[in-house]
């Protein structure tokens, strides 16, 4: 993506990499705030996205684009929140497998060259994009300098494993299709040798917890987990240190929105 928010030639589609996570966005409700606030804790330098109008910026790393951020108002009003978009061949027969199965529609489908969006929300509420259409410069690139993962926390990890399973046709024979495994009390979603997703709600024996309010988190890979919670903290938001120590840390910005800094050593292992 240039720094107008147009794609560079090297692009590649939505359906080459169908059912990963393929973008990231912030909604907030203070755009200067937010752009303030990550750049200091994530060291990102920004651009506009001219298609996009003057409340959405494109959040760079090492001059990669890694996510886009918007104002509140410039999306339907949705609630401040981190959001994972999914890769999909046609937002549309996407958008119709999600109704089908008790999703419910935000906003879209909806037009956005080079490709068409939707927004939606699962059987139990949990947030979520779909992107059809061109990709970000290189999806390996994308994903060696964004997120390392994004993880659903849910009600019935397998329960919703089946339904982003047939919305988003994981498991499926499509080129570029996204395998799915159980490991460690999660559902692991893999893209080649990379794990792109991790559903979760709670240890094998114990049932639904009726007080998870589901929602996607993203967790993005970072060099020094201390240094992005002192900076969080320095900047008008809140930190809270896993018990991985140094290793990891939910880090909520001045708006409210939460999200996850993992170290890299972790995010690889």
């Amino acid at each position: 993506m240039q720094s107008d928010g147009t794609l560079t030639p090297d692009v590649v589609t939505s359906s080459s990499v169908s059912g990963a996570p393929c973008w990231v966005s912030l909604t907030t409700r203070d755009l200067k705030e937010a752009q303030g606030f990550y750049t200091a804790v994530l060291g990102w330098h920004w651009s506009s996205a001219t298609r996009m109008g003057d409340g959405y910026r494109v959040a760079r790393a090492n001059g990669i684009p890694v996510a886009g951020v918007s104002e509140v108002d410039f999306v339907a009003r949705t609630a401040v929140a981190w959001i994972p978009y999914f890769a999909v061949a046609s937002a549309d027969e996407t958008v119709a497998r999600s109704q089908e199965r008790g999703g419910t529609t935000a906003v879209g489908p909806i037009s956005l060259p080079p490709g068409r969006a939707a927004l939606l929300a699962d059987r139990d509420g949990a947030v979520f994009g779909i992107w059809e259409g061109q990709l970000v410069t290189g999806w390996e690139r994308w994903r060696e300098a964004a997120p390392s993962y994004v993880r659903l926390h849910t009600r019935d990890a397998f329960d919703a494993a089946i339904f982003y399973g047939e919305v988003l046709r994981w498991a499926s024979a499509a080129p570029g299709g996204c395998e799915v495994h159980y490991e460690g009390n999660e559902v692991v979603l893999r893209s080649g040798d990379d794990v792109v997703a991790r559903i979760y709600s709670g240890a094998v024996e114990s049932g639904p917890d009726p007080t998870v309010r589901p929602h996607w988190q993203v967790h993005f890979a970072v060099d020094d987990v201390e240094a992005c919670v002192r900076a969080a903290r320095d900047h008008g938001g809140t930190a809270h240190q896993q018990g991985f120590g140094s290793m990891e840390a939910i880090l909520t910005d001045p708006d409210g929105a939460r999200f996850t800094v993992t170290s890299r050593d972790r995010a690889a292992g």
